[in-house]
């Protein structure tokens, strides 16, 4: 849009419990950005990014290695992508460095404060006061990742869930899925039902009988645990339990969770396991291999030992350990609007997780919108929101409308748009018309708010 920008980070100046390098958008939890295709929320979502010319989405799959229906990265690829492509932008200029303050308007307008979750104890102090209340809080775990010479495919097979595949007929590894561009095309093709014939699967899957389940349950649920400050008094967020936290809630909540055995058929049993830890490619050599859902916060050496018990991993070396962070969010109703400015400040806009949204996509969608917003205000032009039915749109309304005194961080649902007028029956086709909708909505939208050569200013 022909703005200048400043970035301010503060690594590796000041470092984080979690981060290992100074790389822009490193991925600590997760090299998942969840499911790819249109009747997903997130896969709609990631659409609409890509066709906002989203940097995340571009450096994404240029980098994706393979994961059933679901679009996961090398993250050192994507880290060193997005940092190269930023410190050669000629209108980016990255300063290392904390801000310890919040600055006023004299001293930075627009600002974007997109701290994250581990926004730095100085600055979220600040930002508390900016609020007029303490911040929401819960804990965050990071799965393990295990070096993938080192497990044994005499015990583990090959397979995705159900055989849904991203990959076409020929194509191999990290090559991005062929897309249904247009909205009507989007109900035509029945959008992500299809799958690979073939296909021998993205995911690794270390089968276990009844036995090894119920001694692999008995074995977390007696692991010690690594400390952590105001554990006692902070909650964890539901889409991202350790798997301690489950196995404490039940014999069977493991198995119906992240271990669950559906749509899986062990090719030499011919039957489905009793339970399953799936294992995702964690870069483009192939060779690092994490553990899916697996967040933990029992302490290392627990679980070289309690991770050991899994079929395919007893002498497994692992090239990181699971841990858990503080991830810090601001009450999103009571503090901003659907631009993703804050209501009393309106050169001030928050974003990325610390905005109140969950997930990477998420995060970098907020970051889409706000930066659009900030550029306009510097431009004089008016903020805006995308339509409410679109994911994006929703998103937005979403953080700035739900109820504040019960709020709690979201992803991306086909729950929070709003429903079609006359919705099909089928639960498909009705997610493949929303994103139909969706889609048409956003490039009417993007259409009549551009003029050549600078993206959503009016004409």
């Amino acid at each position: 849009m022909g703005v200048p920008v400043t970035i301010h980070e503060m690594r590796p100046v000041v470092g984080t419990a979690v981060h290992k390098t100074d790389q822009l958008a490193e991925l600590v939890c997760s090299n998942s950005f969840r499911g790819d295709k249109l009747d997903n929320a997130v896969g709609l979502l990631k659409e609409e990014m890509r066709r906002l010319g989203s940097l995340v989405m571009r450096v994404a799959d240029e980098v994706r290695v393979p994961a059933g229906a679901a679009l996961a990265v090398d993250r050192e690829q994507f880290a060193a992508r997005m940092t190269a492509a930023i410190e050669a932008h000629p209108l980016i200029r990255v300063e290392r460095g904390e801000i310890p303050r919040l600055p006023t308007s004299a001293d930075m307008s627009p600002l974007i404060v997109a701290t994250g979750p581990l926004t730095s104890s100085a600055l979220s102090a600040e930002i508390a006061a900016f609020v007029g209340r303490e911040h929401l809080a819960f804990f965050d775990a990071i799965s393990p990742i295990v070096l993938a010479e080192t497990i044994d495919m005499d015990k583990v097979f090959r397979q995705s869930r159900w055989d849904r595949s991203l990959r076409s007929p020929g194509q191999k590894g990290t090559g991005v899925a062929e897309r249904d561009l247009s909205p009507q095309s989007v109900i035509e093709a029945k959008g992500s039902a299809e799958t690979t014939q073939g296909d021998s699967g993205d995911y690794l899957n270390c089968p276990f009988s009844k036995e090894e389940y119920d001694a692999f349950h008995a074995a977390i649920v007696s692991a010690e645990k690594a400390a952590v400050h105001d554990f006692d008094s902070t909650k964890f967020f539901e889409g991202c339990l350790p798997i301690e936290v489950m196995a404490h809630r039940g014999q069977e909540t493991l198995r119906f969770g992240p271990m669950k055995a559906a749509g899986l058929r062990d090719p030499r049993t011919g039957r489905r396991p009793y339970a399953v830890v799936q294992l995702r490619q964690d870069n483009l050599a192939g060779d690092h291999f994490s553990l899916v859902g697996f967040q933990t916060q029992l302490k290392w050496g627990e679980q070289a030992r309690v991770l050991k018990m899994i079929p395919g991993l007893e002498h497994a070396e692992f090239v990181r350990f699971g841990m858990i962070h503080r991830n810090t969010y601001i009450n999103g109703p009571t503090v901003l609007t659907e631009t993703w400015q804050t209501r009393t400040r309106p050169d001030l806009f928050f974003a990325g997780q610390v905005s109140g949204v969950e997930g990477y996509v998420e995060s970098a969608a907020s970051g889409l919108v706000a930066g659009r917003n900030a550029a306009r205000l510097v431009q004089g032009l008016s903020t805006v929101a995308p339509p409410r039915t679109t994911a994006i749109g929703a998103l937005g309304y979403y953080v700035s409308h739900a109820d504040a005194r019960h709020y709690e961080p979201s992803n991306i649902t086909f729950g929070i748009i709003p429903p079609l007028a006359e919705p099909p029956r089928s639960k498909q086709e009705r997610q493949l018309a929303t994103s139909a909708r969706a889609l048409a909505a956003l490039d009417a939208w993007v259409e009549s708010m551009t003029i050549p050569g600078v993206i959503f200013s009016d004409a």
